[in-house]
């Protein structure tokens, strides 16, 4: 591996061990056998190379278990797999979680960070909407991202939450399944006229 490639894996692992605000280009320098100054001649600084990192490890854990996903995509069962997959590695990944509610919380201190993060929530919703539906996401459009990927950050977001929060009062995937089947069930068919051109 080459300078860019050691500080990304440096990085990854200062993420989860030690979160976005406590770590330090120092630690990343150490966890990856580089140099300052290819902090910034490889990534331009050091909360983008965490940035880049974060998405990494999100990239992981999603591939971690899309190849082990049940029913068919659309379908409550497909809902359920993918809900059952998360919370399969709930401990492996609550480092990473709880790293980006650091930055979500920390309101005005890491601006850039926040911004770069932020930036990166349009193709984590069409990973989302392409594992759960079957769409591939090159044919996802600026809406659907918008509308169908931000309810499923949404719920991955808020299902999360709930088990870094107190694991035994969390949901399970069957739990989350069935709540979502009753609140479709509920709410039927849009009103007529409310539906918007894509």
């Amino acid at each position: 591996m080459g300078h860019r490639e050691d500080l990304l894996e440096g990085a990854k692992k200062c993420l989860v061990e030690k979160g976005f605000v406590r770590t330090t280009a120092r630690d990343i320098v150490g966890a990856s056998g580089t140099n300052l100054a290819s902090i910034g001649y490889h990534y331009g600084s050091k909360d983008a190379l965490l940035t880049q990192a974060f998405i990494a490890l999100m990239e992981e854990w999603g591939d971690g278990f899309k190849a082990r996903l049940g029913g068919e995509p659309g379908t409550l069962e497909r809902f359920r797999s993918v809900w059952d997959s998360v919370l399969a590695q709930h401990e492996a990944s609550s480092p990473v979680w709880t790293a980006s509610l650091e930055v979500a919380l920390g309101r005005d201190t890491r601006p850039e960070l926040r911004a770069m993060l932020a930036a990166s929530q349009g193709e984590g919703r069409r990973g989302l909407i392409s594992m759960l539906t079957g769409t591939p996401e090159e044919q996802i459009t600026e809406r659907e991202q918008r509308t169908v990927g931000a309810v499923y950050q949404a719920l991955l977001n808020g299902l999360m939450i709930q088990w870094l929060f107190d694991p035994a009062s969390a949901a399970t995937a069957e739990e989350f399944t069935e709540g979502m089947r009753r609140i479709a069930a509920g709410l039927g068919g849009a009103p007529e006229g409310e539906e918007q051109e894509e």
